[in-house]
């Protein structure tokens, strides 16, 4: 097959040598446009070239998905090359509408009838899979569109054409005959009426041509460049996730993302959310079977469900602590991590997260309560450093003051006790 190829290729190249000095010797644009048509064959060449050795390699590490953008790339740089000789060509006939030269017909029509010869002759003689796809999967050119009325027109008069003119043609086949039949027009009229104008005309419509039918397939190489989804599968991929998302212990199915490897080929990876006690491999497997149907090269990252049960308690508490009511629990605060908490709510805010609706003033779940023995006896839980201090004691300080009510050995002192409203210190002195 290679070899072949470049035996196309040698016999290629001779024959652009000769249109090219045909087309200096006729001073005919017309025919440099159509002569471009021959130096796209040889860059179809050498992207089916390039589409058989990539079919030889493999996978390498370095090269996880193979070399299957390769393909992808020559067809784009092919095509974007015919586009950028199209737009010189409309450019030199601008330039010679203002001064038309003599165009002279002597090896004009002989050179259109060999580019179209060899032009055929390439591809019908040699099968080139990376045009093939593209040509089929890319949108419509205009000159198609209007060619498959003009077919439909033709098919119903003669039926027997359906099958070469319907549903569409192929467009480097329709863009060849076309240019060689403008060609033909263009040999007419200069020989009926010298009428050189017209060799302009034609290599604007051939240019027009060659834009509007390359335009298509680089829009479509691309976006395979550029890795996105095909319009055409995204239903299919939607019905796809929506079953694997029924499946049995699959929760969630998210992160999907699918794209275009190569022509033919879809690549893709998902996460897949499974119940903790679902089985891995079974779910990996049912998942891979749904999606590889349509998904080639296909990445799928299985995880159980990281939802875990509180615990009710830490450990356990001791016989000689059962009986609350002699002990006092002083709940320790929450532990604070790294982010800030919000006062109004008492939990950790984040810019990521919304503030929380309820409001529990509850320890963190983390930080058990402290029992602490009760070594004092605090009749009135008021918080006060209640003790037994004896009278003589009080005199000294100034507090107790004798002859109030019966005489009493021991009295509730208080330190530093402020000052009573209405009250005085001392007996028998009138107020200030």
């Amino acid at each position: 097959m290679s070899w072949k190829i470049l035996l196309f290729g040698a016999i290629n190249l001779t024959c652009t040598g000769f249109l090219l000095m045909w087309c200096s010797s006729t001073n005919s644009i017309a025919l440099t446009a159509y002569t471009y048509l021959t130096i796209f064959d040889l860059f179809s060449l050498m992207t089916c070239l390039i589409s058989y050795w990539v079919m030889m390699r493999k996978p390498s590490p370095v090269y996880s998905f193979g070399f299957e953008r390769l393909e992808v790339l020559a067809v784009f740089a092919s095509t974007v090359l015919a586009q950028l000789g199209a737009l010189f060509i409309l450019k030199e006939s601008v330039e010679r509408f203002l001064e038309q030269p003599e165009i002279h017909t002597g090896r004009l029509l002989v050179g259109t009838f060999v580019a179209l010869s060899f032009n055929l002759f390439t591809m019908l003689s040699i099968r080139n899979k990376p045009f093939a796809y593209v040509s089929e999967a890319a949108s419509t050119s205009w000159l198609q569109e209007h060619v498959a009325d003009l077919s439909r027109s033709v098919c119903g008069i003669i039926p027997g054409l359906s099958s070469i003119f319907l549903p569409r043609m192929n467009p480097f086949v329709l863009i060849d005959l076309a240019g060689a039949f403008a060609l033909c027009i263009t040999y007419m009229l200069i020989e009926i009426n010298n009428y050189f104008a017209v060799d302009t005309a034609s290599a604007i419509a051939i240019a027009l041509m060659t834009f509007g039918t390359m335009y298509p397939m680089s829009v479509y190489s691309g976006k395979v460049l550029l890795q996105t989804t095909p319009p055409h599968v995204i239903g299919q991929l939607d019905k796809l996730i929506r079953e694997v998302s029924t499946l049995d212990g699959v929760l969630e199915v998210r992160n999907e993302h699918f794209w275009t490897l190569g022509f033919g080929s879809l690549a893709g990876s998902v996460h897949v959310r499974i119940r903790r006690d679902a089985n891995e491999q079974m779910v990996l497997a049912h998942v891979t079977n749904r999606l590889y149907t349509l998904v080639s090269t296909l990445t799928v990252q299985i995880f159980k469900d990281d939802w875990t049960r509180p615990a009710l308690s830490c450990g356990p508490v001791a016989a000689n602590v059962l009986n609350f009511s002699d002990h006092h629990i002083i709940p320790m605060p929450p532990l604070k991590g790294t982010d800030e908490s919000n006062p109004a709510t008492s939990t950790p805010t984040k810019p990521s997260s919304p503030p929380p609706e309820f409001l529990f003033n509850t320890p963190g779940k983390n930080v058990n309560p402290v029992i602490l023995l009760n070594t004092q006896t605090r009749p009135y839980g008021l918080g006060l450093n209640h003790g037994h201090i004896h009278y003589s004691s009080m005199v000294n300080q100034g507090l107790g003051v004798p002859g109030i009510g019966a005489t009493q050995e021991f009295r509730t002192g208080f330190t530093n006790i402020p000052s009573r409203y209405g009250t005085n210190n001392r007996i028998g002195q009138p107020r200030p």
